[in-house]
């Protein structure tokens, strides 16, 4: 059979491409950053472009090769975007790590990429060091005209490499395409996505650390949208300041910093005059927040659901427009569910067996993903991380228990290693931890199983109590009634001072089961 070929531009989808884009179509549109010396620093899509130039140049005189990996240990601030661009766009691998992360982390993740060249965030260059072959990075571009041409690269080149957060054994690496990523920029900024123009002021509180912050960078300059950059400040009253001073209309993060945020702006008094939409992730947003940013201040909260593996969008909750005439609790009920998938990703559930399961709201299986911006594999490993689903082969695992309504909603009940089974049935962590956010003396709180010689499994609950609070374990467990079926509540309630969480936020449940390996719930004996 003949095949007849359409006749269009062969022209690939580069990161370099995005840069470009922003600095021809959206020049002097500004990229503000609180710098980790302090003050603001202010310049514009034009001038990262240049920068990002002169990286490359200095790239090349370093002797640099196209495929090496270049680490940074940095915050969100400009010089990060024009190292996001400059070692991309010239072939070169952008590797980010968490510099929240222990040093031992931080040199196994750096040996296990073979990073060739680590760029670091600080105030200024000290007066000596021990380090070999420091160099200052404005200095070091400034030797360079920025006269540069992008090369033009495959495709499928190997553009930024992400560690997962490594919550049980060592992280693994998710290697993004220069294809992958531009194509997640789209579908991110879709209007049933993150619904990005360049009429936005974004303000990314999720770390260029953590997956790319989300791909707003890239989907900031294909939309030739302000950016705003915070640097290492994310209390609540340095975000408070950037959020109205640079008039930011959208912003992205995980629950725990919003938490901060608004607790700042509910001692005080304040309001927003331009914040209008976020998007929240990471982590399932507790429903009482989302009730408070969209009740209290006004703001639309879009949860999202992704991973590292997914570059990481997958899900985001927008309403379609037949759920307009529902009334308000089943609305928000949607609202607080992970979402539909946007174009680019498929997705579905199943057992363990691998037979797909109904879209029906309340069948809970394992969810699988797949397409052009999930990874195939990981970095360095030649073994397959792929299932089928009904024998067909070529869906990522995600490790999520969840269930999908029949409009596509997705509801993760909880992560497969976190769920509780009692007595053959499962109990959702996710949806205990959301009662237990909402009562006015809980801080924050999780839950694990204990073992149960009954039941094999049953929940406890770990609160830690809001500054000057007091709440009892009755008190706690009474909360419960009515909110879910008896059987699910809680055995016993521990309250601690403080949580474990990852270094991008997550709770940290692996530590809290280690914690309270040995503790015996009431109803044990």
């Amino acid at each position: 059979m003949t095949v007849l070929m359409g006749q269009m531009m062969n022209m690939p989808l580069t990161v370099s491409s995005l840069i470009r884009h922003a600095a021809r179509h959206a020049g002097d549109v500004e990229i503000v950053s609180r710098r980790c010396e302090g003050d603001i620093h202010r310049s514009n899509w034009a001038e990262v472009h240049e920068r990002a130039r002169q990286l490359a140049q200095a790239l090349e005189a370093l002797a640099v090769r196209p495929g090496e990996r270049v680490a940074t240990l940095a915050w969100n601030g400009h010089r990060h975007v024009e190292i996001y661009y400059g070692v991309s766009g010239s072939g070169r691998i952008c590797h980010t790590i968490n510099p929240r992360l222990f040093p031992e982390q931080i040199e196994w993740i750096a040996n296990d990429a073979e990073d060739a060249v680590l760029m670091g965030h600080r105030g200024e260059m000290p007066a000596s060091t021990s380090v070999p072959d420091l160099l200052c990075f404005d200095d070091l571009l400034a030797r360079h005209d920025g006269r540069y041409d992008w090369p033009e690269l495959d495709e499928q080149t190997a553009a930024t490499l992400c560690y997962t957060s490594g919550t049980t054994g060592n992280p693994k690496g998710a290697l993004y395409s220069h294809r992958s990523i531009v194509l997640h920029s789209y579908g991110a900024a879709l209007p049933d996505a993150m619904n990005c123009s360049t009429r936005d002021v974004i303000l990314p509180i999720v770390p260029m650390f953590h997956v790319n912050a989300w791909g707003l960078p890239y989907t900031a300059a294909m939309t030739g949208a302000k950016l705003v950059m915070p640097g290492p400040f994310l209390d609540g009253a340095s975000l408070y300041d950037l959020f109205e001073s640079e008039k930011v209309t959208f912003s992205a993060g995980v629950p725990t910093v919003w938490l901060g945020l608004l607790n700042h702006m509910k001692a005080n008094g304040l309001k927003f005059s331009t914040f209008k939409r976020t998007v929240i992730g990471g982590s399932a947003c507790p429903p009482a927040m989302m009730k408070s940013l969209q009740q209290d201040y006004g703001i639309e909260v879009i949860h999202a659901w992704g991973m590292t593996e997914l570059s990481p969008l997958g899900t985001l909750s927008k309403l379609q427009s037949k759920h307009e005439g529902l009334p308000a609790e089943r609305k928000q009920r949607l609202l607080q569910s992970q979402g539909r998938v946007i174009f680019g990703i498929d997705m579905a559930i199943i057992d363990d067996e691998g037979r797909s399961l109904p879209w029906d709201g309340t069948s809970a299986g394992n969810l699988v993903v797949r397409g052009p911006w999930v990874i195939s594999s990981y970095f360095k490993s030649k073994d397959s991380p792929l299932v089928s689903v009904d024998g067909e082969p070529g869906w990522f695992p995600t490790g999520d228990v969840a269930a999908i309504d029949a409009d596509g909603f997705m509801f993760i009940t909880d992560r497969s290693k976190d769920v509780i089974k009692s007595g053959g049935e499962w109990i959702s962590s996710i949806e205990l931890e959301n009662i237990a956010i909402a009562h006015p003396s809980v801080h924050e709180a999780a839950v694990i199983a204990c073992r149960h010689p009954k039941w094999d499994e049953r929940p406890l609950l770990v609160v830690v109590p809001k500054p000057g609070a007091t709440v009892s374990r009755e008190e706690l467990l009474r909360f419960f009634d009515g909110k879910i079926a008896k059987w699910q509540i809680p055995d016993d309630v521990a309250i601690v001072a403080e949580l474990p969480h990852t270094a991008t936020g997550k709770l940290q449940k692996l530590r809290l089961r280690e914690q309270f390996r040995d503790h015996v719930l009431p109803t044990a004996g």
